[in-house]
């Protein structure tokens, strides 16, 4: 959690009397929380509170966006969608087209999962580069564990990337531009082998649980993807990397009622029970504002 700051903090932050902090509590027209019967404010909340109201020019005082969240498939993110109430509808198709999406206002929000390897982060160098100016905010959702997804008994008996070339196995990929095909291939140049020494699949898997089908199918006998894919289909699922996967979203859109039921309903117990049952997520730091655009 950020910096909390008092009744009396958040006056001085904002530049107005104490009277009017307690006026907007009242009227739940401001971001706060109680703890041990004082009202405190979390600073990067504040911010966003503010800015939400901010003149932008150009784009981002376009119409509002359509409710869909485009971008990177998570099975997590999917099942909440229906499950809280947002009236969000999700279209899946990889992390670069939905920020791209985003950015021209198709999109409310977009789900990602980009990999920085000259920097070691994730999301913020392909968000700060491409969303200048439109007053965008990343908000973690979780950590996931990926990996290669294998048919059930790992019948070629792989163990590491190398055996994917040695061994011949067909392997499924994503269309290119998703997250989870460029660590593939981030992670193949770490181990010394090229993309284009696999035999892959002819056409791209879009979803997530498209490329748990191939696998499960016979299709393909290999694919990168989140344990809970493995974990779904009774796959075989050898884990590789770990991943942050955020939630990018206008600061004009993050206070309004389908994000806010979003985030009401990742806080309930059977959102957390969920995601326990799901295999590999770690989402003890969901909400948490990853970057702020200035």
């Amino acid at each position: 959690m950020g910096q909390l700051m008092n009744t009396h903090e958040v006056a001085e932050y904002l530049r107005i009397k104490e009277r009017k902090v307690y006026d907007l509590v009242r009227r739940k027209s401001i971001p706060c929380t109680r703890v041990t019967g004082k009202w405190l404010f979390p600073k990067h909340l504040i911010d966003l509170w503010v800015a939400r109201d901010t003149e932008f020019p150009g784009p981002d005082r376009a119409a509002p966006a359509p409710p869909v969240v485009v971008g990177s498939h998570d099975p997590l993110l999917e099942w909440c969608l229906r499950e809280s109430g947002s009236d969000l509808a999700m279209l899946s198709g990889g992390s670069l087209d939905g920020v791209r999406r985003l950015a021209e206002g198709e999109a409310v929000m977009c789900g990602l999962h980009v990999f920085d390897a000259d920097s070691g982060e994730y999301n913020v160098p392909v968000v700060r580069q491409a969303c200048a100016g439109l007053g965008v905010v990343l908000i973690e959702w979780g950590w996931r564990e990926q990996g290669l997804v294998l048919a059930p008994g790992n019948p070629l008996g792989i163990k590491t990337l190398s055996d994917l070339r040695d061994r011949k196995a067909r392997v499924q990929a994503r269309q290119h531009q998703a997250g989870s095909q460029l660590l593939l291939v981030h992670l193949l140049s770490d181990a010394g082998v090229k993309l284009g020494d696999l035999t892959m699949a002819e056409r791209p898997a879009l979803t997530e649980t498209d490329l748990g089908l191939a696998v499960l199918e016979g299709k393909a006998d290999a694919g990168l993807a989140v344990s809970q894919v493995a974990h779904q289909f009774r796959l075989e699922f050898l884990p590789l990397h770990r991943e942050r996967y955020d939630l990018l979203i206008r600061r004009r859109d993050y206070f309004e009622d389908p994000f806010q039921a979003l985030l009401a309903f990742a806080s309930t117990e059977a959102f957390q029970a969920r995601a326990r049952e799901m295999a590999g997520y770690d989402t003890g730091g969901l909400g948490r504002v990853v970057y702020n655009a200035p």
